[in-house]
């Protein structure tokens, strides 16, 4: 049973386990000494070889934070692994039936929207924890997303209270540009584990987001 039964506003930390291993466990030790609100483990392995042990590692750095781990795309893996939830790129099909049963097992659950407004309303009807708009500006480790409209996020606002994630392309020179949006957090990748001090680089993002709401 996870700990955690909602996530907090603020940044939402995205690692790639995909790259350098020393490099990768660095940068989040680093990390998280600044306290992001969660950690999702992107599925982008390079190896099916690599999964159990680099789960593992990125757990053992993040126990006793009070920091949840979601995974990305794998229900099974959350229960293999103990984490704390699941992040899907889309809901899954048969979200009506897996749904329930991550809640019954108290994981948190999100999904990552767009533009299109049906999608937004079937996660909702979903009842997942919170959404994530991706993209919300270019960006390479989001190059799959459509660039969205900031007058979708205005509108989801205006019919839900959940949490709501802003990612894509966010750097510290983008994040004054969202003040015009009711959201509580960003979603980080590459600005924050590529960056020379990541846990400086996440208490900057923190403090732009704290000006951000004054």
């Amino acid at each position: 049973m996870s700990q955690f039964t909602r996530i907090n506003p603020g940044v939402y930390l995205v690692v790639d386990p995909s790259i350098n291993e020393n490099q990768l466990m660095e940068s989040l030790e680093k990390a998280i000494a600044a306290k992001p609100c969660a950690v999702q483990i992107w599925d982008n392995f390079k190896s099916p070889d690599q999964v159990a042990a680099r789960i593992c590692k990125i757990k053992a750095i993040c126990r006793g934070t009070r920091i949840p781990i979601l995974m990305n795309n794998h229900p099974e893996w959350v229960e293999l692994f103990d984490l704390d939830g699941v992040h899907f790129d889309v809901l899954p099909s048969d979200h009506l039936l897996s749904l329930p049963k991550l809640r019954q097992q108290g994981k948190l659950i999100g999904v990552t929207i767009n533009n299109d407004f049906d999608q937004i309303q079937q996660a909702l009807f979903a009842k997942v924890d919170y959404l994530s708009f991706c993209s919300m500006f270019p960006s390479s480790t989001a190059n799959s997303c459509d660039l969205v409209e900031f007058e979708t996020v205005q509108k989801t606002r205006e019919i839900t209270s959940i949490p709501i994630f802003l990612a894509g392309g966010i750097s510290p020179e983008k994040v004054p540009k969202l003040s015009d949006l009711d959201f509580d957090g960003i979603a980080v990748v590459s600005g924050v584990m590529s960056a020379a001090d990541p846990g400086k680089a996440i208490s900057n993002y923190q403090k732009l987001l704290t000006d951000l709401k004054k």
